[in-house]
């Protein structure tokens, strides 16, 4: 057994253990306190404990299968997040060209040059290029009604989707010097630290939350939540240090980041739900909604994490 898959099994060991323990809890809560019948939390719970079980395989999964399994996860994930925003958004007829070349080609171009390891165009690609070509290919279609805001939703999906997601699978092409082969922990790191930062804000939230954050935009976030919620997940990034080329303290630091704009990820996302008048982006996923509701904070964290690595860690 490699170095790598050593680390691998403990880590998945430990999340295996602590999500049995949870589920045991959960199991022993609505018998006791529920006596079998529907309560609202402990229903909540139960059900994001079982989301938690299949997203938890899926990863550890694509992580076996190697560098492809994981890039074609995230591109699975990206296709049914875009899917998912685009559902909730304004288009005409005159968008359809956009879509395709939006699902079809952007996309699959997308993380076919993470499979190739081509940085260049792969920081540039949606940013620049789609940027230009999308609204070129609507503007084609002369249909100019709602035109700005069709093209700038678009233009949103494919940022937030596809774009700001794809660099989670993107840290597996960082060149780290002494760290070869292991970047599919950064990853772990990554997704544990960040999803985690959502547990411990919910559970912090629901034990001492009492001031509102926005309840406009979010009417079950508290400051409590927040500041218990990072601050947990600040502790358990640092306790995965050595999983990481990183030091304790920056590994803590660079949690500390990451737990932030996941929360602000959520956050925006919400904005754009309360907008649109709907509580979730989907229900794909029990417990959780959408896609696109699971991800929201990874869609805002792994870009910086990625770029946090690359400057700082890569010569």
């Amino acid at each position: 057994m490699s170095t790598l898959e050593h680390t691998l099994t403990l880590v998945f060991g430990g999340i295996f253990a602590v999500l049995a323990l949870a589920s045991t809890i959960g199991a022993v809560l609505k018998w006791r306190l529920a006596g079998g019948a529907p309560h609202g939390v402990i229903d909540n719970l139960n059900a994001r404990l079982k989301a938690w079980w299949v997203m938890i395989l899926l990863i550890g999964a694509a992580i076996w299968v190697g560098d492809g399994g994981v890039i074609a996860l995230f591109a699975f994930i990206s296709f049914q997040c875009l899917r998912e925003f685009v559902s909730l958004t304004h288009t005409r007829r005159g968008d359809h060209r956009v879509l395709i070349w939006s699902f079809f080609v952007f996309l699959p171009l997308q993380y076919y040059l993470i499979a190739i390891s081509w940085y260049g165009l792969f920081s540039i690609l949606i940013p620049v290029y789609a940027f230009l070509l999308l609204p070129i290919s609507a503007a084609l279609g002369a249909d100019t009604m709602r035109f700005l805001e069709r093209a700038a939703k678009v233009q949103w999906g494919l940022m937030i989707c596809v774009y700001c997601l794809s660099h989670v699978p993107a840290l597996l092409i960082l060149d780290i010097p002494g760290y070869a082969g292991s970047n599919a922990l950064l990853i772990v790191f990554l997704i544990l630290t960040v999803q985690s930062s959502d547990v411990f804000q919910y559970v912090w939230g629901k034990l001492f939350g009492k001031r509102l954050l926005a309840p406009a935009i979010s009417p079950s976030k508290t400051l409590e939540g927040l500041v218990g919620g990072v601050l947990s997940a600040t502790l358990v990034g640092a306790a995965m240090w050595w999983i990481t080329p990183f030091t304790p303290l920056q590994a803590a630091a660079i949690a500390l980041v990451i737990n932030v704009l996941g929360f602000f990820g959520g956050f925006v996302l919400s904005a754009i739900k309360r907008d649109r008048g709907v509580k979730d982006w989907g229900s794909m996923i029990e417990g959780h909604g959408g896609m696109l509701d699971r991800v929201d904070s990874l869609s805002f964290s792994a870009p910086i994490l990625f770029h946090i690595v690359r400057y700082w860690w890569v010569p």
